[in-house]
């Protein structure tokens, strides 16, 4: 079990390497009440009792009931909902800056709701780094002195600081701004030092609470691409809250979507457009871009393939957009679906890929 009476020490890497975290996150029956008595709200919780009800008969808030996520170390968990749905409430139980009125939530093995103000402080100096909407920049900072903001209240040398922050400041375009002040940038590139000063402290845990939502559509997509392309190099565990369907797709290796402070349903983007849970994700995935969804192993029906076959080759995984693209590039009508190494799979036609694209 992890010892957070001290400082929590990682092994020394290089400036840009990932230091994952070994075992990601877990939480567990997580509910939160608001109110005076939160204490005899909860148990009302396993007994049917809803939102509304609890707000108008019992004059009490829930946030959250019953949560349980399984977040993967070194993956993009997406928490997604609509405005009151719990997602930023949520967020805020990682790091505890919110207490919840029952439950655990577990950073490898070990319960943050448990620990000791001493133990929490470290745990928010070392483990975890927030990227929030509103960029949170010091006004009176420049942007390098932003940047090395948390290392400087860690203690760590002024040098080392400053190498730090100037590698992830290029890393998201930001070379030869580092003299500025927040003022003098555009929202985008406050975001982009937003999201250095968090990769700067090293943290294995991101929190991205609506990171980009207060962005313009092209900068968002932009700072988006940053992220994947950033995570690749990184592999930190990576907790984002959205409102968007889209975002939540591209970004997410997993999707938990929230309703009335509830988990409606969660998996995979696939298994989500593909496996709808009700009525409610349905309205959500009615008019999703399935073709940047959904793989060509998800749509194969075990046909067998035609002997002398001449069809392109295409990885199980390849997503049916990026399909139908090289297939038409190819001059052939056949996508000979392989499992990476060479076998092949199965097939798939042209219609058979489109058709697969379109909504039911």
């Amino acid at each position: 079990m992890l010892d957070v009476t001290t400082p929590l020490q990682r092994p020394s890497a290089a400036i840009g390497q990932s230091t994952p975290l070994g075992h990601g996150i877990e939480i567990r029956k997580l509910s939160k009440v608001f109110g005076r008595n939160p204490e005899k709200i909860v148990p009302l919780l396993g007994k049917g009792i809803g939102k509304q009800e609890i707000m108008e008969v019992h004059k009490h808030v829930l946030g959250l009931n019953d949560i349980n996520i399984s977040m993967p170390a070194g993956c993009i968990q997406v928490i997604m909902g609509l405005s009151g749905s719990g997602k930023s409430t949520l967020i805020r139980h990682i790091n505890r800056l919110i207490d919840p009125s029952v439950g655990e939530v577990l950073v490898e093995g070990v319960d943050v709701c448990k620990m000791t103000p001493k133990e929490l402080r470290e745990f928010r100096r070392h483990k975890t780094a927030m990227v929030f909407q509103q960029f949170g920049l010091l006004p009176h900072r420049t942007v390098l002195d932003n940047a090395v903001y948390g290392l400087q209240l860690q203690g760590v040398p002024r040098g080392r600081q400053v190498d730090t922050a100037m590698h992830w400041l290029g890393r998201v375009g930001l070379t030869g701004f580092e003299n500025h002040y927040p003022h003098q940038l555009s929202g985008g590139m406050q975001q982009r030092v937003g999201l250095a000063r968090a990769l700067v402290n090293d943290a294995p845990i991101l929190l991205m609470d609506e990171a980009f939502s207060a962005l313009d559509p092209l900068i968002r997509v932009d700072m988006q691409s940053i992220l994947l392309d950033l995570q690749k190099e990184i592999k930190k565990t990576i907790v984002f809250i959205t409102h968007d369907l889209d975002e939540a797709l591209r970004l997410g290796d997993r999707i938990a979507i929230l309703r009335d402070g509830e988990v409606v349903q969660q998996g995979t983007g696939q298994e989500i457009v593909l496996s709808p849970a009700d009525d409610y994700i349905m309205e959500f995935v009615r008019h999703v871009n399935r073709g940047k969804v959904i793989q060509l192993a998800a749509v194969m029906d075990g046909e067998p393939v035609p002997n002398g076959a001449d069809g392109i080759e295409l990885p199980a995984n390849t997503l049916l957009e990026t399909a139908v693209s090289a297939l038409l590039a190819s001059g052939k009508n056949l996508i000979l679906v392989t499992d990476g190494r060479g076998t092949t799979l199965g097939c798939l036609t042209l219609p058979k890929v489109v058709s697969a694209m379109v909504t039911p």
